[in-house]
């Protein structure tokens, strides 16, 4: 049997810090976002099958943001500001990522590699799924700005900016729904949420 690197390449998600040109109060790897983006993930399918005659799985889509950052542990995390600067650079760093995904999926043993595909490998995700993953993701990189302002951190003020107006452009109705159910409970203390 041969051995395989891929487990050993996850657990180094905890290694990769997310928000890497700014200053936090709580600094966050892309394991401890992968998670949150789970969770969000598998709450807005359930919200919008419940809420909004939705026909998703959520479980498959709470895999798919569980592993939706794990080619980072190859490329690293690139900031959005430079990730996305023109058009060209967004571009060519989806091949940089679409290259990371295939490496990751071919230390898998090959027996297993078609069962993984589907969560690693961006492209091959369901569009819809695809769009509540990044919706989640949209939605946990807010929730990270809110923490951080109100621990008094300034730095994550433009950040909310940008990340408010994205929630405009990509609103749902699922996505309504967790912000105005879930997100306010992000601006209150420990005492005033239990």
């Amino acid at each position: 049997m041969e051995t395989s690197h891929f487990f050993a390449h996850l657990a180094r998600m905890k290694l990769i810090q997310r928000w890497p040109l700014m200053r936090s109060v709580s600094v966050e790897n892309i394991s401890e976002h992968s998670l949150q983006v789970a969770f969000v993930a598998h709450a807005l399918a359930v919200i919008k099958n419940k809420k909004f005659s939705g026909k998703l799985n959520p479980e498959r889509i709470a895999l798919l943001g569980m592993y939706h950052d794990a080619s980072e542990v190859l490329t690293g995390d690139l900031p959005t500001p430079v990730k996305y600067y023109n058009p060209e650079i967004a571009k060519e760093y989806k091949k940089i990522e679409a290259a990371a995904e295939q490496k990751l999926l071919s230390m898998l043993p090959e027996e297993f590699q078609q069962d993984f595909a589907p969560f690693l490998i961006s492209h091959d995700a369901h569009p819809e799924d695809a769009l509540i993953v990044k919706q989640a993701d949209t939605l946990c990189a807010y929730l990270k700005c809110l923490e951080e302002i109100a621990a008094g951190n300034h730095e994550f003020e433009l950040a909310k900016k940008r990340l408010d107006v994205t929630l405009n452009e990509r609103k749902t109705d699922e996505m309504t729904y967790f912000l105005e159910v879930f997100v306010p409970s992000f601006n209150l203390s420990l005492d005033e949420i239990t």
